[in-house]
């Protein structure tokens, strides 16, 4: 595979094929970002994502991409600072310069490394990776910086990031990815990896939730869709599975690039 395209140009060639436009509204790329990235705090991934946030506070957001995340966390009340390495008016630091100007909000946007966080120890009141943890070029260096700008007992949460059951799945999961060909800039790590990295930068878990298990994970499908389907015939009465068999069926899920959510909290001693 010859990867010839940056990520905005991956990203604007998918926002150029017609067949692709569901996808392009269920990764935010479309336009109005404004519009977007209401849809997106009115959704179902970031009410399950706000749940498990604590009361708001100052919230560093790591690879904010368009800064859908950002912008949803100025809106409810948050402090909110937006972490975003590429500088594109499309996917990066200046799309989200952009959105909070046109939508009011106050965001503030730092271009920087995950790897490397130009803030203080003990900054912030959490920090949320959605779908950046898996691209770390280092991931139990990023992870130990996102516990080190954690004030003690802020939460760590890291959304919708991709799994796999071995090495010898990445090439699976690569021709999966509808970008991955053009840009080569995707990755996944096995379960335990992200645990064991988590767990080493001083953040105790208190939530890792699989494919089956919240609306984060499942979006742009749902919970109620995954029950649907097990009822088959009888999907009526599809309410009445418990979210435990749900939660069963989640962990025999061995696909590639399998969607996984982390919640923790940094240790009052620091990492």
């Amino acid at each position: 595979m010859n990867a010839r395209m940056t990520w905005e140009q991956a990203v604007q060639w998918l926002r150029e094929q017609p067949d692709m436009q569901g996808l392009v509204r269920a990764c935010y790329f479309d336009d109005p970002l404004a519009q977007a990235a209401e849809r997106f705090r009115a959704g179902p991934e970031w009410q399950g994502m706000r749940r498990l946030l604590p009361r708001p506070g100052k919230a560093l957001d790591i690879g904010a991409g368009r800064g859908v995340v950002a912008y949803a966390l100025a809106k409810e009340g948050w402090q909110s600072v937006a972490l975003e390495p590429d500088d594109s008016a499309l996917v990066g630091a200046q799309a989200i310069t952009d959105l909070a100007r046109k939508s009011g909000v106050d965001i503030e946007v730092v271009r920087a490394a995950a790897e490397a966080l130009p803030f203080a120890d003990a900054s912030f009141d959490a920090v949320i990776c959605r779908q950046s943890l898996h691209h770390a070029r280092d991931l139990r260096t990023m992870c130990r910086e996102a516990a080190r700008v954690l004030k003690p007992g802020g939460v760590f949460l890291a959304a919708r990031e991709h799994v796999i059951s071995s090495g010898s799945d990445l090439p699976a999961f690569f021709e999966r990815h509808p970008l991955h060909r053009l840009y080569g800039g995707e990755n996944a790590y096995p379960l335990a990896e992200y645990v064991e990295a988590i767990r080493a930068a001083g953040i105790g878990l208190t939530h890792v939730l699989n494919p089956c298990q919240s609306e984060i994970n499942a979006f742009p499908g749902s919970l109620l869709e995954i029950k649907r389907r097990l009822a088959g015939p009888l999907w009526p009465l599809a309410f009445l599975i418990p979210d435990a068999m749900l939660g069963r069926l989640g962990d025999k899920d061995k696909t590639p690039g399998r969607l996984y959510t982390f919640r923790g909290i940094r240790a009052e001693s620091g990492a």
